[in-house]
């Protein structure tokens, strides 16, 4: 089925499908390494928490960030059936994710202990997280170069093999960092280094077969790096997508944190009733996620081609079926809060706690998911500032308004209200960027 002529909605579904799976799979992973952390101690797992953000960073980046650009660009260079150029933009991309992912690991080790107390690490937490910190960031640079090869394939239109090599990587993840974390077998107790261990081997055996698939010819795109030259304006397709998207989920995990500061100081039980409702908010990522990456290849496709009518059609139809998956998720939740929020505690106080922050963020999370799937269709036209901008005014408005609340003795419902707002408010501005934003085709250089 062509992605530049097939039908929209079924060749969608066809390519989101598995990625999706592979998403949910790395939440599974998530809360897996979580209950091996929790065996150690409560240390471990509060260290866990503090790295916890900055390696979702790290993720986000690379995959749906820098990772979009990589597709965005690989895409629009088939479209315009300009193979040389698709491969000369996949060698460019690989130059990317290696030198963003030593830095990052550079980064990490050279400064991950500051950073950690600057966070308001302590004592035998803050030892936890730098040991913890240590082994995971100095695979970083395999994080990347995973999610690197698996946009570039992506980029052709080929999501089943990234989706399977994800797949794999967590059932790795999973497995090592049971059995090096909590010492299975004859295998000595690594602790919180074993936890992370599991991801690095998992990462450099994944991307060793990413590396291996894309240079044996058995994908669209073939790495030849005989006569390979770096050029300028081969970045510049890349990272005019990738490096603003970026600053996108940086915003995000911001918003996150700026959340959990504010509701803070209003005691455990609310702090515990918004990570109930937060954990949710994960969950529905890599299903937004799924599709959005989806439509990144058909709408690059199209623009390519100059097709610009039916590049709005597959980000408009993207979101819409984000929109009303996540929306059906909202109104459940919103309906029958216990469903979800009796999964993780029986204490009445957190349990009215979550009740109040689904009961108000619930009916809002299909606009959340219209946001984040537009950003993703946007990737695929080159034209990403608009939702970027829509990402900024969303923390403006958690910043602005969380401080107003604080300074009115809020209490939690209104900080959740707040929650839902700005998703609407995220939905919304992203959705009439889109629209106000002109996508056209551009002569690239060869």
């Amino acid at each position: 089925m062509s992605l530049t002529t097939g039908p929209i909605l079924p060749t969608l579904l066809r390519l989101a499908v598995p990625n999706v799976i592979a998403m949910v799979m790395s939440v599974i992973v998530g809360i897996a390494e979580t209950r091996y952390v929790g065996v150690l101690g409560t240390a471990p797992l509060a260290a866990m928490a503090m790295v916890f953000p900055l390696a979702t960073l790290v993720q986000m980046m690379s995959a749906g960030a820098m990772g979009g650009g990589v597709s965005s660009a690989v895409s629009r260079a088939l479209g315009a059936s300009d193979l040389p150029r698709a491969r000369t933009l996949a060698m460019h991309a690989v130059v990317i994710g290696l030198v963003a992912g030593l830095a990052t690991t550079v980064l990490f080790l050279a400064f991950g202990h500051s950073l950690f107390a600057l966070l308001g690490g302590r004592g035998e937490v803050l030892e936890q997280a730098v040991a913890y910190a240590n082994v995971l960031f100095l695979g970083a640079w395999l994080t990347w170069l995973v999610n690197t090869f698996s946009s570039i394939i992506r980029g052709t239109g080929d999501m089943r093999v990234p989706s399977v090599s994800l797949l794999a990587l967590s059932l790795i993840q999973i497995a090592l960092g049971g059995t090096l974390g909590l010492g299975l077998g004859p295998v000595p107790r690594f602790g919180m280094a074993g936890v992370a261990m599991g991801q690095l081997v998992a990462s450099a055996l994944v991307a060793a077969f990413l590396w291996w698939w894309l240079s044996s010819g058995r994908a669209r795109l073939r790495l030849q790096w005989a006569g390979f030259s770096m050029r300028r304006e081969m970045f510049v397709d890349i990272l005019k997508v990738g490096a603003l998207a970026c600053l996108s989920s940086v915003q995000s995990v911001m918003t996150v944190l700026i959340f959990t500061a504010l509701i803070a100081p209003l005691g455990v039980a609310p702090l515990a009733g918004y990570s109930i409702g937060q954990r949710l908010e994960f969950l529905l990522v890599p299903i937004a996620f799924g599709i959005g990456v989806a439509s990144v290849p058909m709408v690059g496709m199209a623009v390519g081609a100059g097709d610009i009518a039916r590049a709005r059609r597959v980000a408009w139809t993207a979101a819409a079926v984000s929109g009303l998956n996540l929306s059906v998720v909202g109104l459940v939740v919103w309906l029958f809060p216990d469903l979800w929020a009796g999964l993780f505690t029986t204490d009445p106080v957190v349990l009215d706690n979550a009740r109040q922050y689904l009961h108000w963020a619930g009916p809002t999370f299909g606009f959340f998911g219209v946001g984040l799937t537009l950003y993703f269709a946007s990737q695929g036209s080159g034209r990403v500032l608009g939702p970027v901008l829509s990402a900024s005014v969303r923390l403006a408005l958690v910043a602005v308004g969380g401080l107003w609340l604080a300074s009115h003795q809020a209490s939690a419902w209104h900080y959740f209200a707040l929650v839902g707002l700005a998703m609407v408010v995220y939905g919304l501005s992203t959705a009439l960027s889109v629209r106000l934003t002109r996508w056209g085709p551009r002569t690239p250089a060869r």
